[in-house]
């Protein structure tokens, strides 16, 4: 795989780039909401440690070429809303899985819509992706709708799949082909 760490996409309201160390703070602020953590398979972060940590591993991931997770920046006032990442790469089937996490205060106003349409444009044309995948829990209706939306379609449930903190959770597997992201555009 190439290396990932100088990627920039631009959209109508957002510039996406990978993360740097000054995004932290904002990375702690987001991770540690329940809202936003419920249904990750990690509780709530606590410490900038844990923010500080996930950057420097990214860096590190993305100069290897092991996965492409951009940060998510508002053009307006240069706020960071989150991230959005391909990772699970398999070059050899051309296969990998998606993510995403946002900021709370934003839910609901296309943001994160507008970075993965991007994100799968790339997907697809740079890096000549065939399929992408998500693996979400069940009860998360708000990401079921993000990649309805996009045209993904639930192809299999996964039972118990996750334990995060003592609790069971399932997956619904979600899958898009470059074929579909073609008649959709």
């Amino acid at each position: 795989m190439p290396s990932f760490e100088q990627i920039t996409i631009d959209t109508p309201r957002l510039h996406l780039r990978p993360l740097r160390l000054d995004d932290a703070d904002a990375i702690l602020r987001i991770r540690s909401n329940p809202d936003v953590m419920r249904y990750m398979p990690s509780p709530p972060w606590t410490e900038m440690v844990q923010a500080m940590a996930m950057v420097e591993r990214d860096m590190a991931a993305m100069l290897k070429g092991d996965f492409v997770r951009l940060g998510l920046i508002r053009k307006t006032d240069n706020l960071f809303l989150g991230s959005c990442i391909l990772f699970h790469l398999d070059a050899g089937c051309r296969r990998a899985e998606i993510g995403y996490d946002m900021d709370a205060a934003v839910w609901g106003q296309g943001y994160m819509h507008e970075a993965l349409v991007a994100l799968l444009n790339y997907g697809f044309n740079e890096m000549n992706l065939n399929r992408v995948e998500a693996d979400i829990e069940p009860h998360n209706l708000g990401s079921a709708k993000t990649l309805e939306r996009l045209g993904f379609i639930q192809e299999g449930f996964l039972r118990e799949r996750w334990i995060v903190e003592g609790k069971v959770s399932d997956s619904a597997l979600y899958g898009l082909l470059h074929s579909d992201w073609v008649k959709r555009a």
